[in-house]
């Protein structure tokens, strides 16, 4: 197994984005269609998804681009993203969809961080947002990159952008929500576009020309 590097990614590329969720789907999209990448969701394709058994965001992310790798035959990338409350000793962190439950409910989510911050005595808490962007190809080569962005907790909930944890986590420096931001600077600050931009600058080249 080698590692993804520069020429991996080019323009008139196509990627799989390892995911149902189409808010993530849309968002790795955007970021995406300037570069001349296209981007198909997971979803659509009816690909399984995959238990994630990983420890941390960077193994679940690269479990989960090579299950789409190999059921598509095309280079996959796949999200492992989590909000970690400081006061909460990092919860929910890896586990930050499952406290959606079933159905995905990230308006239960926000509740129980909500209560859980309650239970120690106090709603607001440092926390920050993390990002594994994981990329596969069929064969098995790889590549994964992380980024963070740091704020604190908010409650109640603010604003009706964005999707997830968005609505309760206020970055440094600004007074809004994730939520309530206007998407293209929301985008410009996350933790996403952390780990996008270490992604393109390893593995991107514009005619796929390494020389």
């Amino acid at each position: 197994m080698a590692v993804l590097g520069c020429g991996a990614l080019h323009r008139d590329s196509k990627l799989v984005i390892a995911s149902h969720n189409e808010g993530k789907v849309r968002e790795l999209g955007e970021l995406f269609a300037p570069l001349g990448i296209a981007c198909v969701s997971a979803g659509s394709l009816d690909l399984p998804e995959p238990e994630e058994t990983g420890d941390t965001f960077e193994a679940n992310a690269l479990l989960k681009a090579h299950t789409a790798a190999s059921g598509s035959g095309m280079m996959a990338l796949a999200d492992d993203s989590g909000l970690e409350v400081d006061a909460l000793g990092g919860e929910p962190g890896i586990h930050s969809a499952r406290w959606a439950g079933p159905k995905k409910d990230f308006a239960e989510a926000m509740q129980r961080v909500h209560e859980a911050l309650a239970a120690t005595g106090g709603a607001f808490s440092h926390a920050n947002f993390t990002c594994a962007l994981a990329l596969a190809a069929p064969n098995g080569d790889e590549a994964v990159f992380s980024g963070r962005v740091f704020g604190h907790i908010q409650w109640p909930p603010r604003g009706e952008h964005g999707f997830g944890y968005d609505p309760i986590f206020v970055p440094e420096g600004y007074k809004e929500t994730f939520g309530e931001m206007d998407p293209a600077l929301k985008n410009d600050l996350s933790h996403r576009m952390r780990a996008f931009e270490q992604l393109i600058e390893a593995t991107y080249a514009e005619d796929g020309n390494t020389d």
